[in-house]
């Protein structure tokens, strides 16, 4: 099964808009990650339509921070991202009527599903705003179109 990274890829390009201070294109941050403008603005729409983006088309528009990134935490763009798997991890369902599949799963089921609500409590205490400072603490954002 195939990793889903929008989280990281978007808690990536909004640092980075936060340290450009300025409205920036779904071209721009196609380059950035490297794939295709269509896919940044399905994924940003998600983004907008929860309140933490804005948008303006035509000359010098593009994408703007709505909000503080003080008042974003990684579970606020996690939910906005439409709440992907954490894990990668899943349960068989070959034969529901096995006892020994029923355990195994119960037992995985719980366990997954304490760890990811864990994970989540834990993303809710983290602000992007504070990943923003780390970065400038550690020397800057790069601000380069393409990374």
């Amino acid at each position: 099964m195939p990793t889903d990274n929008r989280l990281s890829r978007m808690l990536h390009v909004l640092i980075h808009m936060d340290h450009i201070g300025a409205p920036v294109t779904s071209e721009t941050i196609s380059r950035m990650l490297d794939t295709n403008p269509v896919v940044i603005r399905r994924t940003m729409a998600g983004l907008k339509a929860a309140g933490y983006l804005s948008s303006e088309k035509g000359h010098g528009g593009g994408w703007t921070l709505a909000r503080p990134l003080d008042e974003v935490t990684l579970r606020d763009i996690h939910l906005a991202l439409g709440s992907p798997r954490v894990f990668a991890i899943g349960l068989a369902d070959d034969d529901p009527r096995c006892l020994v599949e029923r355990a195994v799963n119960g037992a995985l089921k719980d366990a997954m599903s304490e760890a990811e609500q864990r994970l989540l409590t834990r993303f809710g205490e983290v602000t992007i705003g504070a990943l923003s400072r780390d970065v400038a603490l550690f020397g800057g954002a790069r601000v380069d179109a393409n990374r």
